[in-house]
């Protein structure tokens, strides 16, 4: 069973994908905000991340950062799912080692077929 952690602040985007990835069998994991993210990450090595940039405290640039600085999550995908549209933010989170980067709005199918190509 893939392992998926959601990390975003806005509950009823997580609601959906969590919904959504537990009818496809994923086993679901939940933070609303960078930091929670890194305390869940300490217990679970996840397949994939979704990841939202524009979090309180520890934004989705700073999680990304400590994600690849883990050899345990060397295998761990991150996908950018964000209202961050400019090509600068784009580039920014490509370059900084993320496997995908989608935009919000967004449709539920599109994000879990990306994490299904992914795996």
């Amino acid at each position: 069973m893939n392992k998926i952690l959601i990390v975003d602040d806005e509950p009823n985007i997580v609601m959906s994908l969590e919904y959504a990835f537990k009818r496809k069998n994923f086993q679901v994991f939940i933070a609303r905000d960078g930091s929670e993210a890194m305390e869940i990450m300490e217990k679970v090595v996840p397949d994939v991340v979704i990841l939202d940039i524009m979090m309180p405290k520890v934004d989705g640039f700073q999680t990304l950062k400590y994600i690849k600085g883990q050899e345990k999550f060397k295998n761990t995908k991150v996908v950018f799912l964000t209202a961050k549209t400019k090509i600068d933010d784009i580039e920014k989170g490509l370059q900084m080692g993320a496997d995908k980067y989608l935009t919000k709005p967004f449709s539920v199918k599109k994000v879990i077929s990306e994490i299904n190509q992914l795996l």
